[in-house]
């Protein structure tokens, strides 16, 4: 069956258990106003700094870890410090010796790349190179002896800790190193569409849609695979790969996708191998409660603050949504309530990225669509709307636990590149001088809006880079690698020299913005209020208040290589603002209207700050609720509608069906909006919300509305199917017999050359149920896998087939001959499957008895 029709099926038996629409439950007993509106509008961590560094490349404390331990040369050890492929001894006492320059640029956390234990090299010469970035791992259970020992890392975070300074892990569960090959021979991606997962006995299994269900039921349940099952048959290298890996589980061949090299589209982003690397099957309950041993375990064991996530994109979301709520309670039971895990889900799109926090509870993902945003404002000197367009979506983020104000922003990083090198790309005439004002205002826009600023190691030292990946990966010690030595630095010379400089020019404006945080906290995680933005090259602005102080910022950037003048609306009529950014002393006030003018100078930002607290108006502000259309299903939008313009917080609650209250966050914006996920909601419920606004004299309003999902009146009913049940598409007529068995490892078929990723097979039935329905199979049936024999049947075969002349062979696999016998004596079709499921062809079989004259 295809996954369309499986799909299919489980909605109709969603949809045929819905109520019917004069039960519909009033949406009686929401929580009281007062209630609503103490749910917090921040949460966990966001107000963090942090510093991405990695190891490898930061500094070296002990050169006696350079090799790990190994012999040999390069390829054995993977040393090579003059070469950007392997590594460069930089390690953890490294960094211990270089807390106080972290420090001293206002870090607050670290963030590490993985150290745990790596393949040193993979491939081999020219095409070889090292573990050194960390992503390679074997041995999820111990630090890499390149990096020193689990002892020095305890040593770093405890001494991280006694400055105020937390450390984040970045761990993988999406893939290990490389170690799986394929008996094939090949790599290229085959869809489980064409290429589905078997179980033991031969039939097709559904492995995101069993994962979804263990998910949602907290069960375990799984088919019984063997290393037969995939599309690809798993083989190790070597005798000793059979037992690289650590955890023993991660050695066995089964819990992996083995579908080939992913080509980061559609189903092959989850269940492709990612460069070559072994792909992780997480729908797997052995791999999902494995990673959770293993990286709960680090958090006993070192008593680290967080995680960052590699690929977080290419793991399955059934995965997310059973491990980060197992390591968030863990490390809650240890004592840390605030641990925090934020993935790396790479995409410009807002609505890419945001069901990792709503849907796979993840507190936070990497903000990419920022890092887009602000090259194309700064760098590329694009159109303000391009900010406002970005910070229009945060509502996406916001659940009951976590909101945009969480997501850890950034300019580049050690596989895109980095900011500097963006900005020599993107404005290949710009003198130093210019590039230096450009980095600066980047900067500006990265730790004056919301989120939590990341800088990358370096970034702060100018770096640029010839591109990303290794050229973005240099060394802040003395180094060694031409390539390095001879990249453009903004502010400052290139060479060879031990770079750990904090008069830097841009050193020390990173450090002056993260003071100017530390001293006005609304700047970290107060509201963000958008006041204008320019339609086109120009000026962003906004407002920051904290809900507690009640005090405005008014922040305003300029990408313009002109000085701009803005008219900006703010929360107080004849309010005295002073300026604080880039230096003290100016004061505006605020017209009667509420309006402030400010100049902006080209290349720039301002901060002034408000004299007095915002005040609230004379009566609660009105409040209107804005609900779904009735028949609305999947994730849809709520919005409430505030009157007044003052500074408001509007907090959400739903009530689904017969359901309990459950509270779905809040708001505080300007733009009151949430989402809400009512996809497996059956057809004909209702569905209620609750909406607070809280004034900022603490006064409260409340309205409610529903709306009844799946009730599509706009839509025409389906048409009927034919009398006969069944509507075979072009091509598909199982009554046809244009294949033949002709032997144990042969069929013959009058088809032609089978499309691009799609595959043959022979599809059996013992009961004898089997048959095609509107263009589809009824039942997955037990596959025979079938290959194209390039060759065509052989001179033997169509002498004793004479008749065969002109058909295609295929070959049966190797792996399903045991069954070969059964499929014969069974019901039997011949299939061919599109990459997506779809059937594109299907006849009878016939098996010859005895040849024809």
């Amino acid at each position: 069956m295809s996954n369309v029709l499986l799909a299919a099926g489980l909605v109709a038996s969603l949809l045929s258990a819905a109520p019917a629409a004069a039960a519909l439950p009033a949406c009686s007993s929401p929580p009281s106003d007062r209630e609503l509106a103490s749910g917090a509008m921040r949460h966990d961590l966001s107000r963090e700094q942090l510093y991405f560094v990695l190891p490898d490349r930061f500094a070296n404390g002990d050169r006696a870890n350079d090799t790990g331990g190994l012999p040999g040369g390069r390829t054995d050890n993977g040393l090579d410090p003059t070469s950007k492929y392997y590594y460069h001894g930089g390690d953890l006492p490294g960094v211990i010796d270089r807390l106080d320059y972290i420090q001293r640029l206002g870090t607050t956390a670290i963030w590490l790349a993985p150290v745990f234990k790596n393949k040193s090299v993979q491939g081999a010469e020219p095409w070889a190179s090292a573990g050194y970035h960390g992503y390679w791992v074997t041995d999820f259970t111990q630090v890499d002896p390149h990096f020193g020992t689990e002892a020095q890392l305890k040593e770093l975070i405890a001494k991280a800790h006694s400055r105020g300074i937390k450390v984040f892990l970045d761990i993988i569960t999406n893939h290990t190193a490389d170690v799986i090959d394929y008996a094939e021979r090949a790599d290229g991606y085959r869809s489980s569409g064409a290429f589905p997962t078997l179980d033991k006995e031969g039939r097709p299994v559904d492995l995101t849609a069993i994962a979804n269900q263990n998910a949602a039921r907290g069960g375990s349940s799984w088919p019984d695979l063997t290393v037969d099952s995939f599309p690809y048959t798993p083989v190790f290298r070597t005798p000793s790969d059979a037992t690289a890996k650590s955890p023993s589980w991660l050695n066995d061949p089964t819990l992996y996708h083995n579908r080939g090299n992913s080509t980061f589209e559609g189903e092959s982003s989850v269940e492709g191998d990612f460069f070559g690397l072994d792909d992780l099957a997480t729908q797997d309950p052995r791999v999902v409660k494995g990673f959770e041993e293993v990286y709960q375990d680090w958090i006993t064991r070192t008593g680290v603050d967080g995680y960052r996530i590699d690929t977080a994109k290419h793991v399955d979301m059934a995965f997310w949504r059973q491990w980060a709520p197992a390591v968030k309670s863990h490390a809650t039971r240890r004592g840390n309530a605030d641990f925090f895990m934020f993935g790396e889900v790479s995409s410009a799109d807002p609505a890419v990225t945001s069901p990792y926090v709503t849907d796979g509870k993840l507190q936070a993902t990497l903000d990419f669509p920022f890092q887009s945003a602000a090259r194309s404002y700064v760098s590329q000197g694009g159109s303000a709307r391009a900010l406002a367009d970005l910070y229009a979506q945060d509502y996406r983020y916001t659940t009951a636990r976590t909101n945009a104000y969480g997501l850890p922003t950034f300019l580049g990083n050690h596989d895109m590149g980095r900011f500097g090198g963006f900005l020599r790309t993107d404005n290949p005439g710009a003198g130093p001088a210019e590039l230096l004002s450009k980095d600066r205002l980047g900067h500006d826009l990265l730790f004056l809006t919301r989120g939590q600023p990341t800088v990358y190691y370096g970034d702060e030292q100018g770096f640029t880079g010839a591109g990303g990946d290794i050229d973005a990966r240099q060394d802040l010690f003395a180094s060694k690698t031409d390539s390095f030595n001879t990249d453009e630095v903004i502010g400052g010379s290139p060479g060879s020299a031990d770079r750990y400089d904090p008069t830097a020019p841009l050193y020390r404006h990173i450090a002056g913005l993260a003071e100017l945080r530390r001293n006005h906290p609304a700047l970290a995680d107060g509201a963000q209020v958008e006041r204008y933005a320019a339609d086109g090259p120009g000026v962003y602005a906004f407002s920051r208040i904290d809900a507690g102080q009640r005090i405005e910022y008014v922040v305003a950037v300029n990408n313009s290589p002109e000085a701009k003048s803005v008219s900006l609306d703010t929360f107080s009529a004849g309010m005295e603002f002073e300026q604080l950014y880039p230096a003290a002393g100016s004061r505006k006030t605020s017209a009667a209207d509420r309006k402030l003018t400010l100049s902006v100078p080209p290349l720039s930002s301002v901060v002034y700050k408000a004299a007095d607290r915002v005040a609230g108006a004379a009566a609660s502000p009105r409040l209107t609720l804005r609900t779904p259309a009735d028949g609305s299903t999947g994730t849809v939008t709520i919005a409430a509608d505030v009157a007044g313009g003052g500074f408001d917080q509007v907090f959400f609650a739903a009530r689904v069906g017969n359901g309990t209250w459950q509270k779905l966050g809040a708001a505080d914006n300007g733009s009151y909006r949430i989402t809400h996920d009512v996809g497996g909601v059956p057809r004909g419920t209702r569905v209620c919300y609750k909406a607070v606004v809280k004034d900022p004299e603490g006064r409260l309003r409340s309205t409610t509305g529903s709306f009844t999902t799946g009730v599509a009146t706009s839509k025409a009913p389906p048409p009927a199917p034919p009398a006969s049940g069944a509507s075979p598409s072009p091509g598909v007529d199982a009554t046809a017999a244009d294949v033949h068995w002709i032997d144990q490892e042969t069929v013959a078929w009058k088809t032609g050359q089978l499309p691009s990723g799609a595959s043959a097979q022979l599809v059996y039935d013992p009961s004898g149920r089997l048959r095609v329905e509107h263009g589809a199979l009824n039942k997955p049936g037990y596959w025979i896998r079938l290959g194209p024999e390039p060759g065509g049947l052989t001179p033997e075969q169509l002498a004793r087939y004479p008749h065969l002349q002109g058909y295609s062979a295929f070959k049966v696999d190797r792996r399903d001959l045991s069954r070969a016998g059964l499929a014969r004596r069974s019901q039997l079709l011949a299939t061919q499957h599109a990459p997506d499921g779809t059937l594109l062809n299907a006849s009878g079989v016939t098996i010859p008895t005895r040849p024809r004259p």
